[in-house]
């Protein structure tokens, strides 16, 4: 991992990211195409933060397993649809039939990817499950955010990133 040198720190066998550390993402040295990733977290009030993947090299682009207080983070109203909000492919596909446990609680995060399909998982139920190289997640990709980024989620392998927000989260 490439781990910076303020914003996060390791207590207790915690990993947490301070509010407004500034020290930046985590980001593996390695790239992945396919992997099983499963993490706790807890959020605290109004977080925000992320699991980025397939993040291309020298950038901070990636598809986004979001990490939102849902309730408190006016991202949540933003997008379409609710794809926002927590365990959602950020400002692609919302999440569904979500069991989220309160703030300051740990909630489990899991993602698996095999090939170009991909699911999102959150305490033990699946609730984004897509194709990357399908022509829908092209259509949605095309009325988001990154329809300038050229072949956006499409590389073949990518970093994985834990994303510092400027907002404290725990994993």
């Amino acid at each position: 991992l490439q781990f910076p040198h303020s914003g996060w720190v390791i207590e207790d066998g915690i990993l947490k990211v301070q509010a407004a550390g500034g020290g930046g993402d985590i980001v593996t040295i390695q790239q992945f195409s396919e992997f099983d990733l499963s993490l706790e977290f807890m959020l605290t009030p109004a977080a925000n933060s992320g699991i980025k993947y397939f993040v291309k090299p020298g950038t901070f682009f990636g598809l986004e397993y979001q990490l939102l207080d849902d309730e408190l983070h006016p991202d949540a109203r933003e997008g379409v649809g609710g794809n926002r909000t927590l365990a959602s492919l950020y400002d692609l596909i919302p999440a569904e039939n979500r069991m989220i446990l309160p703030i300051g609680e740990w909630n489990m995060a899991r993602i698996v990817v095999k090939g170009n399909h991909i699911e999102h998982w959150l305490n033990g139920s699946k609730v984004v499950d897509f194709e990357r190289s399908s022509q829908i997640f092209r259509a949605l990709v095309a009325k988001s955010k990154y329809r300038q980024i050229e072949n956006f989620g499409l590389h073949p392998r990518g970093h994985i990133l834990l994303q510092d927000h400027g907002d404290t989260v725990y994993f």
